[in-house]
């Protein structure tokens, strides 16, 4: 190993033992099943914010969108971006407060259980259904992202596939299980910091590789509505086609997807006071633009790095923030850290979604089906 592999992975360690140090931390907090599903509805605006938001934006904010950027150009990440932002303050004004005040009253501690007492289902029919799609839903998800933390320590170190995944896995089950919501909603917004962090450090470094902001709007001016809102770049045939209207909603429609989200949703909930929500939806919103704005221009930076010769063309877009990571690495062992921090940045977004539908899957589970359903019908 390297002194490149050793600064990353000093970096990398040092976050993995933060995030369970939190986990043990908040362990102490959670004395029902209020405290271990909803943190006792106890989180504190910024909290509430930055956690809702770090755990939707997965490693998508960090790989996937700089990856449509880098491939097709501005207009499909632009629109989707749009979208996301609208949705993210829409559900923020429209759902937050109210469903924060009913399950409030209602004394709800999941989703299924809103459901339930919403629309007064003394059988428990809503709440049975809502969990076993949760259930369905969200264990393959939570499974592509131990997934997906196994093939980074692979790509990077070489690490055996399932050693790494099973490392990952163990990680995250540890802090999760320990500190419950708390600790999930605590990290969350811990990584959405390193998230931050992850993305301003390769936006400065990735326009430095390509040889500053002139070479980088030149390079991109070349290809054929690359930088259109209303043209889609073809890189097999280096031409460009009509983003219409119909595109335009379909794309923006991503942000949809917010108002269903049991991970987002249980955030509303847990928040100490409703009148804070204002704020969170504010930090939120924040957040969500300009990470989104800063991801679709990396991918664009980086097309413009690979132009310059600092990165190869890519054959698998959705690297180029690894790429650009293992740039940084080969500068000395200080830039070996922040390439480091870069990674970390990854596995953040990867691990604050993981570990929220971990909580919301087994909370549906234990609380909806064995507790609310099962245990209800054999008493």
């Amino acid at each position: 190993m390297n002194s490149s592999e050793i600064g990353i992975l000093i970096s990398i360690i040092t976050y993995l033992s933060f995030m369970i140090a939190i986990g043990f931390y908040c362990r102490k907090n959670n004395d029902t099943a209020d405290d271990f599903y909803l943190g006792g509805r106890r989180l504190g605006p910024f909290v509430t914010a930055m956690s809702a938001e770090a755990s939707d934006m997965s490693s998508w904010l960090l790989m996937g969108l700089p990856g449509v950027a880098y491939l097709t150009g501005a207009a499909d990440a632009a629109w989707t971006a749009i979208g996301l932002a609208i949705g993210t303050y829409v559900n923020w004004l429209i759902v937050a407060k109210r469903l924060r005040c009913y399950t409030h009253v209602n004394r709800s501690i999941t989703i299924p259980d809103f459901f339930s007492n919403r629309y007064h289902d003394n059988r428990k029919v809503l709440m049975f259904i809502a969990a076993v799609v949760i259930i369905i839903f969200f264990i393959p998800y939570t499974a592509s992202g131990f997934s997906a933390c196994g093939k980074l320590f692979h790509t990077v170190f070489g690490i055996d596939y399932f050693t790494a995944t099973v490392i990952s896995a163990a990680v995250i089950i540890v802090y999760t299980t320990m500190g419950g919501f708390l600790a999930a909603s605590t990290t969350d917004f811990v990584q959405g910091i390193i998230m931050s962090i992850a993305l301003l450090i390769v936006l400065g470094f990735g326009i430095h590789a390509a040889g500053g902001i002139d070479a980088v709007a030149a390079n991109a001016s070349a290809l054929p509505g690359y930088l259109s809102l209303n043209h889609s770049y073809d890189a097999a045939t280096n031409t460009a086609s009509a983003y219409g209207p119909i595109t335009v909603v379909s794309t923006m429609a991503w942000g949809l997807g917010y108002f269903g989200m049991p991970h987002i949703l249980l955030r509303f909930m847990a928040i100490e006071d409703k009148e804070k929500l204002k704020l969170s939806r504010r930090v939120a919103t924040t957040w969500v633009v300009i990470s989104l704005a800063v991801a679709v221009a990396i991918g664009i930076i980086g097309y413009g790095a690979s132009v310059a010769g600092a990165l190869p063309m890519l054959e698998d877009p959705e690297t180029v923030i690894v790429k650009i990571a293992n740039l940084v690495s080969t500068y000395g062992i200080l830039f070996a850290l922040l390439a480091g921090v870069i990674l970390s940045g990854i596995l953040a977004s990867t691990m604050s979604t993981v570990s929220s539908q971990l909580l919301a899957a087994s909370s549906s589970v234990s609380e909806n089906v064995l507790k609310g359903k099962i245990g209800r019908a054999h008493v």
